[in-house]
C-alpha cells in the first residue's frame, strides 16, 4: 500500500521528466533496430 502510494506520489510529481525518459527511450530503442519499426 505504502509503496503503491510512493509510486503514484512520485509519478504525479513529475510526470514530464517520466514522459520524456520514455521517449528517450522509445528513441533509442528505435535507432538500435534499425529504424525499421515505424
Amino acid at each position: 500500500m505504502s509503496k503503491g502510494m510512493d509510486s503514484k506520489k512520485n509519478a504525479k510529481k513529475k510526470p514530464q521528466k517520466t514522459l520524456v525518459e520514455k521517449r528517450a527511450a522509445k528513441r533509442a530503442k528505435r535507432a538500435h533496430t534499425g529504424d525499421v519499426v515505424e
